[in-house]
C-alpha cells in the first residue's frame, strides 16, 4: 500500500470480533495479543498486572482487566467487569493462559510431598477453577457469537517434568480433562472447546538445564516461539479450525513423541 493510500477506518467494537485472553503480559500471552490485534481483533487483556506501558498494542489500557485469578471473589468481580467493558459485545474467543508454577526456596521444583496445601489450592485456583469461571461468566457472550474457548494446558500435564512442579502438572492434566468436558458440553450451544499444549518455548521463565531437554528430548532440536504457539491459538478461534473441538494440540516439536 502506497503512503498516499487511505487507510480504512477502525470498525466500532460492536462489528469486530473480540477475544479475552487472561494472562497476556508476556511469553505467549503477549505474542497471542499481538497476533490476534494485527488481525483486527479487539482485544480485552487480564492479568493481576496492570497494564504494562511497553506493550506495542493499541488499546491496550482501555481494555486491560486487572483480576486476582487466584481468588474466587475478585476472579468474579472481574469477569462482571468484562461484561461492562464488552458493552453488549460478543465474545468471539476466550483464551485462558494464565498459569502459576511455584518454586521452593532456591528456585527449584517443588514435588508432590514438599508442596504445601495453600500453594496446591492457589495453584489449581489460577490455573483450573479460573478457565470454567470465565467460561461460564461469559456463557452468553460465547454462544451468541458461536465461539470459540482455548485452554493453555502444558507438555508437563501428560509427564513427570524436571522443572514443573506437581501442582502445576496436576492441574494441567485437569485441565485438559476439563477441556473435553466443555467441548461435550458447550458444543450443542455452538461454542468449540480445545486445548494446547506448549513444551519447550523461549521465553523469560526457562529453567536453567532446558538447553539438555532441547538435545536430548526435541526431535527438532530447538525452542519454540511464543508467536509459534499464538498462531495456533489463532487457527483454533477461526473458521480454519470450524469442525475442531475437544482436542488438544502438542506444540513442542515433538517433545512429545
Amino acid at each position: 500500500m502506497s503512503p498516499d493510500t487511505p487507510k480504512r477506518a477502525p470498525e466500532g467494537n460492536a462489528q469486530r470480533r473480540t477475544m479475552i485472553l487472561t494472562g497476556a503480559s508476556r511469553g505467549i500471552g503477549h505474542a497471542t495479543v499481538i497476533r490476534f490485534s494485527s488481525a483486527g481483533w479487539r482485544v480485552i487483556t487480564c492479568s493481576r498486572h496492570p497494564f504494562p506501558e511497553e506493550c506495542p498494542w493499541g488499546a491496550g489500557p482501555e481494555d486491560h482487566i486487572q483480576i486476582n485469578l487466584g481468588d474466587r471473589a475478585d476472579t468474579l468481580r472481574g469477569i462482571d467487569e468484562i461484561r461492562e467493558r464488552l458493552d453488549g459485545a460478543l465474545v468471539h474467543a476466550l483464551v485462558n493462559n494464565a498459569a502459576i508454577s511455584p518454586k521452593n526456596a532456591s528456585g527449584g521444583r517443588l514435588g508432590s510431598i514438599d508442596t504445601e496445601m495453600d500453594t496446591w489450592e492457589h495453584v489449581f485456583h489460577v490455573n483450573f477453577f479460573a478457565p470454567i469461571m470465565m467460561a461460564r461468566g461469559l456463557i452468553e457472550e460465547l454462544k451468541a457469537a458461536k465461539g470459540s474457548v482455548v485452554n493453555v494446558t502444558s507438555i508437563a500435564g501428560s509427564r513427570v517434568h524436571p522443572f514443573a512442579g506437581a501442582a502445576y502438572a496436576t492441574s494441567k492434566a485437569a485441565l485438559a480433562a476439563l477441556t473435553r468436558e466443555m467441548a461435550s458440553d458447550f458444543g450443542p450451544i455452538g461454542v468449540r472447546v480445545n486445548s494446547i499444549a506448549p513444551g519447550e518455548i523461549d521465553t523469560s521463565i526457562l529453567s536453567p538445564g532446558t538447553e539438555k531437554i532441547v538435545q536430548e528430548d526435541i526431535p527438532m532440536r530447538r525452542l519454540g516461539t511464543p508467536d509459534e504457539v499464538a498462531k495456533i491459538i489463532y487457527v483454533l478461534c477461526t473458521e480454519t479450525s470450524s469442525y475442531v473441538n475437544g482436542a488438544e494440540i502438542h506444540i513442542n516439536g515433538g517433545q512429545h513423541v
